[in-house]
Formats: structure tokens, C-alpha cells, sequence
């Protein structure tokens, strides 16, 4: 159970510096479009590549802060079945809705998007666009970085949750659950 805890702690850090280092981008992305805005109807001057820019921040966003999103239990879910419950029942529900619902969504994703990306790398893909950004091929990359960090964070919600009902405490000092008490 220690090396269990262990891997979970790890996997949570993980997510949690990537999160916060993605949060950078967010503000980043908030620049630009303001840069664009005041650019386009200001001085009536435009780029493609910097429109291009912050649609791929955004997609970065989403996709990368996808498991920091899980680690803090930021994901939709019907909350009147679950919230009012038990640790031991979330726990169940976490366990089986990681193994059957999470996990081999995260499979399939990879197994579908590997063949578009190795392709994308192969021809070293840019923008359609005449003027937009170089290296598409880097955005698609962040489909399996996405898959990876996902994967990695439902595994870490299924461990923990088998801690939960075997009585342990996954304690990591980060905060877990929407509402900040950092129960499991």
C-alpha cells in the first residue's frame, strides 16, 4: 500500500505542476488576443500567426490542464448523487468509474490519435493558413500529452480510491475535491 500512496502522491504532483505552469499560459493567451484586438480595430493591422497563437494556447490549456483539472475534482459530474455521500461510497464510485468510463476512453483516444500525429510529425505539418504558425505538428503532439496526463491521473483517482477503501489516507498536502477540505 506505501508503494501505492507513493505513486499516487507522485502522480498528483505531476499534475499539479503542469496545471500551474499551464495557468501561465492562460495569461499569455489574454495578451495576445488583447495585442490582436488593439492591433485589428485600432490600427487596422492583422496576423494570422498571432490569431492562430492563442487558439492553440487555448487548446494547450484545455488539454494539458485536463489532469490538474481531475487531481482537483473540477470535472462535471451529478453532484446530487455524490456529494452528499460517504468517502467510501465516492471511493467506489471513483474506482469503477475510472476502470470502466476513464480509462478506456483514454485508451481509445490514444489508440485513434497516434496514427494522426505520427503522420503530422512525418510531414513536419504547419498552419494552411498563408502567414499562419509553423510546427502544427507540436499542437497535435499535445494529444497524447493530454492522454498521457489524463491516464496517468485516473490511475492515481483509482489508487486512490482503493487506499480510501482499504482504510488508508493518500495525505500529499494538495488539495483534493471542490470544496478545498482536501478529503479523499
Amino acid at each position: 500500500m506505501n508503494q501505492l500512496a507513493r505513486a499516487v502522491r507522485l502522480i498528483d504532483r505531476l499534475n499539479e505542476i503542469v496545471g500551474r505552469g499551464v495557468a501561465w499560459v492562460t495569461l499569455l493567451m489574454v495578451l495576445v488576443v488583447f495585442a490582436v484586438v488593439v492591433m485589428r480595430y485600432i490600427f487596422a493591422v492583422g496576423f494570422v500567426w498571432m490569431q492562430e497563437s492563442y487558439v492553440w494556447m487555448h487548446g494547450t490549456v484545455f488539454m494539458l490542464g485536463a489532469g490538474y483539472t481531475l487531481l482537483h475534482d473540477g470535472h462535471v459530474r451529478v453532484d446530487i448523487f455524490y456529494r452528499p455521500k460517504s468517502a467510501r461510497y465516492k471511493a467506489w464510485v471513483d474506482l469503477l468509474g475510472g476502470l470502466f468510463l476513464l480509462l478506456p476512453v483514454v485508451a481509445l483516444i490514444t489508440w485513434a490519435s497516434l496514427p494522426y500525429v505520427v503522420d503530422s510529425w512525418f510531414r513536419l505539418e504547419a498552419s494552411r493558413e498563408a502567414g499562419g504558425l509553423p510546427g502544427l505538428f507540436l499542437l497535435k503532439s499535445v494529444i497524447p500529452a493530454f492522454c498521457l496526463l489524463i491516464g496517468l491521473q485516473g490511475l492515481a483517482l483509482t489508487g486512490r480510491s482503493l487506499l480510501t477503501l482499504r482504510g488508508h489516507i493518500v495525505d500529499d498536502g494538495l488539495e483534493h475535491g471542490a470544496d478545498g477540505t482536501g478529503e479523499i
